[in-house]
C-alpha cells in the first residue's frame, strides 16, 4: 500500500496492486515465510507501477495525438 500513494496515473495505480498482490503470492509460493512474502510484494508491485506507468503514456500520447472528434481511430481497421 506505500507504494500506491507513489503512483498516478489509473493504470499505474491498477498496476501498482495488482502486482504486489501476485508478487506477495508467488514470494510466499517460492520461499514459504514472511520475508518471501514480503520481498515478492515489493518486487511486484515495482514491476506493476512500471507497468501500468507505460500504458498510462500511452494513453495519454494516443490522446493528444488522436484527440475525439478528430476522424481517425488508430485501432480501427485491417493491420498491413
Amino acid at each position: 500500500m506505500a507504494l500506491a500513494g507513489c503512483a498516478s496515473g489509473p493504470n499505474q495505480n491498477l498496476g501498482t496492486g495488482i502486482g504486489a498482490l501476485g508478487g506477495a503470492a508467488v514470494g510466499h509460493a517460492i520461499g514459504g515465510n514472511t520475508g518471501a512474502t514480503l520481498g515478492g510484494a515489493a518486487i511486484g508491485g515495482v514491476i506493476g507501477n512500471q507497468v501500468g506507468r507505460s500504458v498510462d503514456e500511452r494513453n495519454y500520447y494516443n490522446q493528444q495525438r488522436y484527440p475525439r472528434g478528430s476522424g481517425y481511430y488508430p485501432d480501427n481497421g485491417p493491420r498491413y
